[in-house]
């Protein structure tokens, strides 16, 4: 006995169609039309759209950063994410310098424990290779590829903390290049950045306005370029997360037209927020939206959905790092350099890129699935897993209701924090009913915005290594 989702239409990343879809277990067992309803439990998705559930491949949860802890741990993120339409997450395993991959995988394991739920997987972000020539560090790149790990983060941006020299970066290429793996570049020239921000500080321009104008999109284009440039000579293939504005945009496409193998996501942030509308340099609610990279001014936007239909961005994640406003952002008052970096955005993300984009016209509802969940997964290793409707895949599934309205508020949010980056603004389109491996987890028409699952029910995805899909 199965549940079969009739009178729905099917939205894959190339088509639309009118097709029933059953799930057996924690599987899809049949798509086709006018499938035979004997023994199942029937559910209804008359004017509804099915939809794989979505992928989001940039969060971070419970995360030590600027003196504090992002708000969301794991069981507050992925319900989060759930009651949004998300079914997956990739989340990033943060390697301290001077400790081990294993340590970082181990204490990112332990974080997760009995908290996901919905099924998570992690990339490791490396900060050190260890003593001399690095083999120990390059070594355990090996482990981490044997524990399903296919993708390392490595942070062109703050210095002393996260950020890498060419050096090491190149040496983790090649090794990624070896392996097959993805590297994920945060680039950032966070050297150049830094010195503005000195020079900022010590001239009492201190305000959250001054966190966006220190860090120029041309200090982005350039460690852009360069990140690029570094994984081709290394023959690798590179991933640049959160990619901001026009500047970074062309020197992405300007490599990926001369054969780089080279992709990059962008965030719903960057495409609806802005630096003249949310930082205008006027009040202390603007620490709300203190993220790095910052909101761009607004004439970046048009590029950014551009490239979005043409192909050169590939994905739309979220970056998904919260922190309360009351009393974490607060730690920055009087110095933007203590606001800790990050904003709320994974339960938002479908219905953002939805109503801004396929309402909007910008997008077609096909393309909305494969930014959302077949690249993702695709790109990410788990297209065997996940991010499609078809036979043997696991039975994420999302009811997309194109025509529910929903205000978007912090106070009816999961997400753990004391606004929302989208307070008030009202969108048409929402998850109706998501199903992870097949279990009903939330039932926003009946239940809204409630989470119906275990607590600790999600699973880690193990990804294989296929070079961001080039292989």
């Amino acid at each position: 006995m199965g549940t079969l989702i009739q009178n729905g239409t099917v939205v894959s990343s190339d088509r639309s169609q009118l097709l029933d879809v059953l799930m057996e277990g924690e599987k899809i067992a049949k798509v086709g039309p006018g499938l035979d309803i004997a023994g199942h439990t029937v559910v209804d998705a008359t004017g509804l759209l099915v939809m794989p559930g979505g992928i989001d491949v940039h969060t971070h949860l419970d995360m030590p950063f600027g003196g504090t802890t992002s708000a969301d741990d794991y069981t507050t993120g992925t319900q989060a994410a759930a009651v949004g339409g998300t079914t997956t997450v990739i989340d990033f395993a943060l390697q301290s310098q001077g400790h081990t991959m294993k340590e970082a995988l181990a204490t990112w394991l332990k974080k997760s424990d009995n908290k996901a739920c919905v099924d998570f997987s992690l990339h490791m972000a490396v900060t050190d290779l260890g003593p001399g020539d690095g083999s120990q560090g390059l070594r355990e790149m090996e482990e981490m590829l044997a524990a399903g790990i296919s993708s390392f983060k490595l942070f062109m941006a703050y210095p002393g903390v996260l950020m890498i020299d060419d050096g090491l970066m190149f040496k983790v290429m090649q090794k990624a290049a070896a392996l097959n793996a993805l590297c994920c570049i945060h680039a950032e020239n966070g050297s150049a950045i830094d010195i503005v921000v000195a020079q900022m500080i010590a001239e009492g321009k201190t305000a959250p306005h001054y966190h966006a104008l220190s860090r120029s999109p041309k200090a982005e284009a350039e460690a852009t370029h360069r990140a690029i440039a570094l994984a081709d000579m290394a023959g690798a293939a590179v991933y640049i997360v959160h990619l901001s504005n026009e500047y970074a945009l062309d020197e992405l496409k300007f490599m990926q037209a001369r054969g780089a193998k080279a992709l990059a996501e962008t965030c719903t942030q960057y495409l609806v927020l802005s630096l003249e509308d949310q930082m205008p340099g006027k009040s202390w609610e603007e620490a709300k939206f203190v993220f790095t990279p910052p909101l761009r001014e607004k004439r970046h936007q048009a590029p950014l959905w551009k490239a979005l239909v043409e192909g050169s961005l590939s994905v739309v994640s979220t970056d998904h790092c919260p922190f309360r406003f009351a009393d974490q952002k607060e730690l920055g008052r009087g110095n933007f350099t203590k606001i800790p970096n990050g904003g709320p955005g994974i339960e938002n993300r479908l219905q953002i890129l939805w109503h801004f984009g396929v309402n909007a016209g910008r997008i077609t509802q096909e393309k909305f699935v494969e930014l959302c969940c077949t690249a993702p997964a695709r790109i990410f290793g788990m297209g065997k897993q996940k991010g499609t409707i078809a036979p043997g895949l696991d039975a994420d599934i999302l009811l997309w209701d194109p025509k529910a309205e929903y205000t978007i508020s912090a106070a009816t949010q999961c997400m753990a924090t004391d606004y929302s980056m989208f307070e008030g603004w009202k969108v048409q389109g929402n998850a109706a009913k998501v199903f992870s491996r097949g279990e009903l987890v939330v039932d926003n028409t009946v239940q809204p915005g409630k989470f119906l699952g275990a607590t600790g029910r999600g699973r880690f995805v193990r990804r294989e290594a296929n070079a961001g899909g080039f292989a």
